[in-house]
């Protein structure tokens, strides 16, 4: 059995949130509503991430079948929690006056957090 390594998680991480700020800067300069923009960024992200997760970051902890359709059911619910936090923060903090990406940033680290802790203990445990 291999084991978890935080490592693979953060380097995914790193190349999807890539996709995602990106993306949410992009519409942030065209004047999409930083919340939205960040809702956007975000779901591009989960896409890209749920590839290198389920391949690289936890290997042989794909499931097969009905089990493969609960685990996507349950990334997908752990990435819900992920955008809900994401588009809490840069909201709350851009009507507080925080610059978008200062805002993006604050909700990159708590997102993180809370969603590498359910993925590992719930998702692929």
């Amino acid at each position: 059995m291999q084991r978890f390594s935080i490592t693979r998680y953060l380097l995914a991480s790193i190349v999807s949130l890539a996709f995602d700020v990106s993306l949410f800067m992009v519409l942030v300069a065209f004047l999409v509503e930083p919340g939205w923009a960040s809702a956007l960024g975000y779901s591009a992200g989960i896409v890209i991430h749920w590839m290198i997760s389920s391949r690289f970051v936890f290997p042989g902890k794909e499931r097969l079948g009905g089990a493969l359709q609960l685990q996507r059911i349950g990334f997908i619910g752990t990435a819900i929690l992920g955008l809900g936090i994401t588009v809490a923060i840069v909201s709350w903090f851009t009507e507080l006056g925080f610059l978008p990406v200062v805002a993006k940033g604050s909700a990159v680290f708590v997102s993180f957090f809370v969603v590498y802790l359910t993925r590992k203990f719930g998702v692929f445990r």
